[in-house]
């Protein structure tokens, strides 16, 4: 075929980390957001529950109870975090992956319009 190739691999990793860079930026900030909101509230509850203990209000039965409630928050609290990390883990596959196969078409010209799944 003798296609010549021009393909700039420095370029390409510059696009790579531009496009991650971005994803990441952006989902960080949400996740910090999330985060410091959530661990706010389980710091309040946690408080209450020590408050309310000390003063009597709180049986250890209902301190136990209030407990149980807190862990299932904290999990909710991880689960949730853990769910968006994975989302973004996806974002940032498909983003790199994105600008790879531009990379490719772009060096191949019109005969990289051929390749399938490109």
């Amino acid at each position: 075929m003798g296609v010549n190739v021009n393909f700039d691999i420095a370029t390409v990793v510059s696009d790579i980390k531009m496009a991650v860079s971005g994803i990441l930026g952006k989902d960080v900030s949400t996740w910090r957001g999330f985060a410091e909101e959530q661990v706010t509230a389980l710091a309040k509850q946690a408080k209450l529950i020590a408050t309310g203990y000390a003063s009597g209000e709180l049986t250890d039965d209902d301190t136990d109870f209030f407990l149980d409630g807190l862990e299932a928050m904290a999990e909710n609290f991880a689960q949730t975090l853990r769910g968006l990390v994975l989302i973004t883990i996806e974002k940032v596959w498909n983003a790199a992956v994105g600008v790879l196969h531009d990379a490719i078409r772009t060096a191949l010209g019109p005969i990289g319009k051929a390749i399938p799944g490109l």
